[in-house]
């Protein structure tokens, strides 16, 4: 007879395809498990993350039976970073200048003197001049930050945001460039701890900005990321590209999905690839304006020394 102390491990053999091409496989794979028995989805994502595989398709068990033997590994979460004192600073927003379009369809910014340095003279004396400038532009330019009023009128506006929400958060880079096809699904979120921190996805698509190819066929996230996105409790999603959701029609689950859950969103930045996989902060302030869903934000990192 079986106790509850009894602990048990699974063996089963799999084939993994990956986004990008190609794929492996693997026999007589043995994982612990928690009780009597696993279902093959949850053996599917175990193995992802087990063996930290990036950019999975798709994942097929084989030949699966249950071992009662002793768990070889104990699971242990990762160690806190390091005291930054002479951390790294890396920039991953992009510069907002005059006449520049972000999105298709929405203005551009336009940027001009308010006051110029030749007029202020006027009201100083000697050479003392100052300059004022002035700027016009909608919310959603160049990286900016969407908060839950982007999505929902009763949701927090980008003034209501904590800092604690938006500055120094744990993060981690995601790394899909090269994959084939645009959709980024939920596998490739599998082998991170995803808890309370910054996603940043990084699809390379930010070598287009300022160029027509940016706006035609931009990588985005699916509904079923989004929800896992949300169940694993992510603190921040943010996309190096046009935008996080497919805007091919109007639905835009992704944005539903996690502004919904107050998790908040950053679109269009850069310098991704200048990023390590983890163990660094993610910083992206907008200006504490009432009644704005989104804002413009300088987004950076934060990298500790070697």
């Amino acid at each position: 007879m079986r106790n509850d102390t009894t602990e048990r491990r699974v063996q089963f053999d799999f084939e993994i395809t990956f986004a990008n091409g190609g794929g492996i496989q693997g026999q007589d794979f043995r994982l612990d498990i928690d009780g009597e028995d696993i279902d093959d989805s949850v053996l599917s994502e175990l193995i992802v993350k087990d063996l930290r595989l990036l950019m999975v398709r798709e994942v097929r068990i084989l030949n699966r039976r249950i071992l009662e033997e002793p768990h070889k590994r104990a699971r242990r979460a990762p160690s806190r970073d390091e005291v930054r004192s002479t951390a790294a600073m890396i920039d991953l927003s992009h510069t907002v200048e005059d006449g520049m379009i972000t999105y298709r369809g929405l203005a551009a910014p336009v940027i001009c003197d308010f006051l110029s340095r030749e007029a202020s003279r006027r009201s100083y004396s000697g050479d003392t001049s100052f300059h004022i400038g002035k700027i016009e532009m909608v919310a959603n330019t160049g990286t900016y930050l969407d908060s839950p009023f982007h999505r929902f009128e009763r949701g927090q506006d980008v003034s209501a945001l904590e800092l604690s929400a938006v500055a120094g958060l744990d993060a981690l880079v995601v790394r899909v460039e090269g994959m084939t096809g645009r959709a980024i699904d939920r596998e490739v979120f599998l082998p991170f701890d995803l808890k309370s921190k910054a996603i940043l996805v990084h699809t390379g698509w930010a070598r287009h900005w300022r160029t027509d190819r940016y706006f035609e066929g931009h990588p985005f996230l699916t509904a079923s990321a989004a929800r896992y996105l949300e169940e694993q409790g992510a603190a921040l999603v943010g996309i190096d590209s046009l935008n996080i959701d497919d805007t091919s029609d109007g639905a835009r689950p992704v944005h539903t999905t996690l502004l919904g859950a107050d998790i908040l969103i950053v679109e269009h930045l850069c310098n991704l690839d200048r990023l390590p996989l983890c163990g660094f902060t993610f910083t992206a302030v907008p200006v504490k304006v009432k009644g704005m869903g989104t804002f413009p934000v300088r987004a950076y990192a934060t990298v500790p020394p070697a």
